[in-house]
């Protein structure tokens, strides 16, 4: 039984530190060959339905300029003011 806290205790730091090693490189993501955000997906069922965005942050850039805080909330805004384009994903320059 003395074994089992050993390997929990490898394995939390393996774990931390292979996290630290290989977020760095995933810094460097190409986010423009992502697929466009699937509006359809977060238009609401009932006319008359608020559309439930997520107080999720995955920002999202519109050619606007304006970052907004994730699909949803640039989906809402598309639909809202019918000139709002997608950019890329992330936050705006």
């Amino acid at each position: 039984m003395a074994a089992f806290p050993r390997i929990t205790i490898f394995f939390l730091v393996f774990s931390t530190l292979t996290h630290t090693v290989f977020s760095g490189a995933l810094k460097h993501r190409d986010f423009s060959k992502w697929p466009k955000p699937p509006c359809k997906m977060y238009y609401p069922m009932e006319p008359d339905e608020d559309y439930p965005c997520p107080d999720v942050p995955a920002y999202v850039c519109a050619t606007n300029g304006h970052t907004y805080k994730n699909e949803c909330f640039f989906c809402v805004a598309q639909w809202e003011l019918n000139n709002v384009e997608f950019h890329k994903y992330g936050k705006c320059d």
